[in-house]
């Protein structure tokens, strides 16, 4: 007679002991690598080094040295899409480590810069390894179990890098002796980041998620799309380079006005999983947040009459704490207000606009929380809102498109400016205060655009969502028959069995003796 094996109770395998403790480790170290190197990331994108030419050797012109340190975000711009790509075969985890590494070797090498040639290396670096960390740590935090809690801090803190980001790398150059600050303006920041990448990626092997598979699925077409948008990136990060030799602004304001077209049209063709929406949004946000933010720091600067960047502090902190609450505020609302948030944060940042306008320039620094807080604050929402209803693909072809929207911006921004500054200089009254006043003008010009062009994007997205509905997010499978069995197995198990069921991955399956034949069943009945 056969006797059944019996399915011993197991010991809980310690894998599966330490699961919920080391997610939570997880999720708490990606929180932290979000707050450290999401800035990091943003601050390679100021061009700073006009402000110590006084520190630059003679034999060094100014203008080879300008052009050679803006070339970070044109490198940034063309590594995004890349990195969108090989997230696909490469975890978060990994491409973390890498993108600190190479901003910790460029702020390394930074002390030992002496011309354009060394300063150009280290910048593309710093743009390279930026462009890494952020689509790395957007996936990072999408594909966590604490999604809700990190979702909003990222569009929070990449809303709050985005104003900010002029301030903090103007802030290490205050009273410096040596230009190459501007080549290493945090290095100790980066180094704690690059500590907290090095945790993850090892909490992350321990926790067995390096064979869980590729981080971001998606069909051939998906990945096509992710693809295109490159085409974009590198068309106008080679406009960008061209425009530093002495381009005309009337050029430069056409080209950056056509990459903001083609990034719109080719953002109006991503129908899959709110792909639209977000890519949208990312073109809204990149193209006036931190070209805005850079200038207005600029005129608020000590020198310029306003209160400098120490009476700027605390605005910008007030903004940070309201947009990162207002991020996890939307995200707790129901996911179908999801393009209802994105329009009413849109239209916030257009109202932040227009207080530009009215109060800027002021020399008191808490007047500047209006604008800043409504910049911050309404970019979180659009941004956490956008991407919420968006798939892991979906986002990273928008984020591909934001920093071909800030090089666009700062095109637009710049000649606007120099238009403004080349009349003063025409008209023969190229004093102090008329240059101040040109500079103004600049800012609040730019300003007016810039709400005009957000405000022809809410329109754009409002009209292609009504006559070309995008996509939905594709439903969970329907759970094999397999799984179905094991399911009415654990409920109708005894308790200890069912805890052995639930940790036992591979569970020796049960052996049901089978029936004995009747005579009926054997036909032995009619033979005999």
């Amino acid at each position: 007679m056969a006797v059944p094996p019996m399915h011993q109770p197991l010991r809980p395998p310690l894998d599966a002991v330490r699961a919920p403790a080391t997610g939570v480790v997880l999720d708490v170290v990606v929180g932290l690598l979000i707050v450290a190197a999401l800035p990091l990331a943003i601050l390679a994108i100021p061009n700073t080094i006009s402000v110590v030419a006084a520190l630059l050797p003679p034999e060094v012109p100014q203008i080879a040295m300008m052009r050679a340190h803006g070339l970070a975000l044109p490198a940034m711009v063309l590594t995004v899409p890349g990195a969108a790509l090989a997230l696909r075969r490469f975890r978060a985890a990994p491409m973390l480590v890498a993108g600190l590494a190479v901003l910790a070797l460029a702020d390394a090498a930074g002390g030992y810069a002496g011309g354009p040639g060394m300063v150009a290396v280290l910048r593309v670096l710093h743009g390279v390894g930026a462009g890494l960390l952020v689509p790395a740590t957007l996936v990072a935090a999408m594909e966590r179990p604490h999604r809700r809690v990190l979702l909003p801090l990222w569009a929070g803190v990449l809303a709050v890098s985005l104003l900010a980001a002029q301030a903090l790398a103007l802030w290490p150059l205050d009273a410096v002796s040596s230009w190459q600050v501007t080549l290493q303006p945090y290095p100790l920041l980066t180094g704690v980041a690059l500590g907290l990448a090095a945790v993850f990626l090892v909490l992350w092997l321990l926790a067995g998620e390096a064979g869980r598979g590729v981080a971001v699925p998606g069909t051939p077409v998906e990945r096509a799309r992710l693809a295109m948008a490159a085409v974009p990136s590198a068309g106008i990060a080679v406009l960008a380079v061209g425009t530093t030799f002495d381009w005309p602004p009337v050029t430069v304001i056409a080209v950056a006005a056509v990459a903001v077209v083609a990034m719109l049209g080719l953002g109006s063709v991503a129908v899959f999983e709110g792909g639209r929406a977000a890519a949208f949004t990312q073109v809204a946000v990149g193209l006036v947040v931190l070209p805005t933010a850079a200038q207005l720091t600029y005129v608020e600067l000590g020198g310029l009459g306003g209160p400098g960047l120490t009476g700027l502090w605390v605005p910008f902190g007030v903004a940070a704490v309201v947009a990162v609450l207002a991020a996890g505020g939307a995200v707790r609302l129901a996911e179908g207000q999801a393009p209802r948030l994105v329009a009413a944060g849109l239209v916030a940042v257009v109202v932040g606009l227009c207080a530009i306008r009215v109060l800027v320039p002021t020399m008191g620094g808490m007047l500047l929380a209006v604008p800043f807080v409504l910049l911050a604050a309404g970019a979180a929402v659009a941004l956490v809102s956008a991407l919420r209803a968006a798939g892991q693909v979906a986002a990273l072809f928008a984020v591909s498109l934001l920093f071909p929207s800030v090089l666009a911006g700062f095109l637009l921004g710049t000649g606007i400016q120099v238009t403004r500054l080349r009349e003063v200089g025409e008209l023969g009254s190229a004093t102090r205060e008329a240059m101040v006043d040109a500079f103004v003008g600049a800012l609040h010009l730019w300003a007016l655009v810039g709400g005009f062009v957000v405000v022809l994007v809410l329109l754009l997205a409002s009209l292609l969502a009504r006559r070309f509905p995008e996509a939905p997010k594709p439903e969970a499978p329907a759970p094999a028959p397999a799984a179905e069995q094991l399911a009415e197995l654990e409920s109708d198990a005894e308790p200890d069995e069912a805890e052995v069921l639930a940790l036992d991955p591979d569970p020796v399956p049960l052996v049901v003796p089978a029936p004995t034949p009747s005579p009926e069943d054997t036909g032995e009945e009619q033979i005999s």
